[in-house]
């Protein structure tokens, strides 16, 4: 047993070289698999088809390569469940970055509420209001529906506005519409080209 997980194996460049290879592999493989997972569910059919394609692809070069070697070298195994665990993560922080979707995002304002309303209504944001009843007292829920990439700003311009502020956020299904906030004048190089 020892032999067979002998680590001075890889001491040699070609077995290194073919081991980074495996676990490089798998890991851009398991992320195009984790990403076209999420495309699924949001209903992005044609990311969805071109994912799968690269994802098969890849995963058919890695297997036909590793099932002859594993045998042989049981560490290769080891380095393909590596790959294929940290593929997993990598692929849910690359979609994190890209932030596909929509989300509801529910705010729960005791105090100062209204200029929460107006601030965001004036900056393009779509929001409803509820009356209700918390532990200390009336409360106001703002409901609003936004993309999951305006997500962090919008919390930073509610935080801003009302520190006391409760959220949560929840997925949206399908959407009619979903308004952006407005966006800033162009300046720079940017408004060169603009006039032209």
């Amino acid at each position: 047993m020892e032999q067979m997980f002998d680590l001075t194996f890889f001491l040699q460049p070609a077995n290194l070289i073919y081991g980074v290879f495996i676990f490089a592999a798998r890991v851009i493989d398991v992320s195009l698999g984790t990403l076209r997972t999420i495309a699924i569910v949001h209903g992005r059919t044609t990311m969805a088809f071109w994912l799968g394609f690269f994802e098969s692809a890849i995963w058919l070069a890695v297997v036909s390569t590793i099932v002859q070697t594993v045998a042989a070298q049981p560490l290769y195994g080891v380095i393909y469940a590596f790959g294929f665990a940290t593929g997993n993560t990598v692929g849910i922080k690359i979609e994190r970055r890209i932030a596909l979707g929509n989300l509801i995002l529910r705010v729960i304002s005791r105090s100062n509420s209204k200029n929460l309303v107006e601030t965001l209504r004036n900056q393009g944001y779509r929001v409803t209001t509820f009356m209700g009843e918390g532990k200390s007292g009336p409360v106001t829920e703002l409901y609003i529906v936004c993309r999951r990439r305006d997500l962090k700003s919008l919390l930073g311009k509610i935080v801003a506005i009302d520190h006391e502020a409760f959220y949560v956020t929840e997925q949206a299904g399908s959407v009619s519409n979903v308004f952006r906030p407005i966006m800033q004048p162009v300046t720079g190089w940017r408004a060169i080209l603009k006039k032209k």
